[in-house]
């Protein structure tokens, strides 16, 4: 199974950037998939997630109406919209696959995470 986050750059205060995440070795619409951020020398930390189905999604609460997560099963891809981004949102982000419903919040709950991209919010 692999993961693979990109999109990630630098981007100013109130700026937005699409994440994607692509997933080869499973069957995509059977996962639901989550999006979790780690900042230097802090926890990796929930973001959202999104069911298997498509039909739920579920948010930190820092990042609600601003983030977006999506997928589209036909191209294994699952996406993170992100709109008014801050300082603090600067982290490495990562993508990963919940065998299942999905919507969890912990990484225990979460089988496969692959590698990040880096998202930069500066000025």
């Amino acid at each position: 199974v692999q993961l693979q986050a990109f999109g990630g750059g630098l981007v100013q205060p109130g700026g937005s950037l699409r994440l994607s995440c692509t997933a080869s070795g499973l069957t995509f619409s059977t996962y639901g998939m989550g999006w979790f951020r780690q900042a230097p020398g802090t926890r990796r930390e929930f973001v959202g997630a999104i069911s298997m189905t498509g039909g739920s999604t579920y948010y930190e609460e820092s990042v609600v109406g601003r983030f977006t997560v999506s997928r589209d099963d036909a191209k294994s891809t699952v996406y993170l919209q992100m709109n008014s981004l801050k300082p603090e949102d600067t982290a490495v982000y990562y993508c990963e696959a919940q065998r299942g419903y999905g919507l969890g919040s912990q990484m225990e709950q979460y089988g496969y995470w692959g590698q990040g991209t880096e998202v930069t919010v500066s000025s």
